[in-house]
């Protein structure tokens, strides 16, 4: 009796497992993979042009291995990057490992979307304020590490964004200084 008791109770939480698990994905949720801890970035160290955040000593920050998924009109969150020399995007893009001009119409993608580079160097079309901008992807908007000096001592980014030069912003009439925005993408 104990052991069907037993059998009983591992068949009903492998059940409930799977649920969990398709119930998750059909909502589109992309839960977080654990945390990093915070370092205080050495002076001069974080690049703060167009808002970006430094890490705070001791702050707990979600990392994402994963991103909501992709459809033909994926809601993201539009942020403000440099892809120049010494801009606050760190080092030369990963996909070309080469800067780009504010002037050219680039974006990196949250870890999720850039999917190990699969996206590099193709384009998306980006949706907001009621225009629409084609842009290249060059970089990985690193969800799964931050607060170190490969990544400007800036948090991990979050697991919805398209980050893009001020050439994306500027196409859909979006002033800078508004920081960030609800925009829909899709692949070109």
């Amino acid at each position: 009796m104990k052991r069907q008791l037993s059998s009983c109770v591992v068949l009903l939480i492998c059940f409930l497992v799977v649920l969990t698990t398709l119930s998750s994905v059909e909502a589109g949720t992309c839960n977080p993979s654990g945390k990093i801890r915070g370092k205080k970035p050495p002076p001069g160290q974080c690049n703060k042009e167009n808002y970006s955040d430094c890490c705070k000593q001791g702050k707990l920050y979600s990392i994402f291995r994963c991103s909501p998924p992709v459809t033909g009109h994926t809601k993201a969150t539009l942020t403000l990057n440099s892809f120049q020399k010494d801009g606050d995007g760190g080092g030369p893009s990963e996909c070309d490992n080469q800067y780009h001009s504010d002037d050219e119409p680039v974006v990196a993608l949250s870890t999720g979307w850039h999917n190990k580079g699969s996206r590099c160097l193709n384009y998306i079309n980006v949706y907001g304020n009621g225009q629409s901008v084609k842009a290249k992807v060059v970089d990985e908007c690193d969800s799964t590490m931050g607060c170190d000096s490969d990544h400007d001592y800036q948090p991990p980014c979050r697991n919805n964004i398209v980050d893009a030069s001020k050439a994306v912003w500027e196409a859909l009439g979006v002033p800078e200084s508004q920081g960030e925005m609800e925009i829909y993408w899709s692949d070109a």
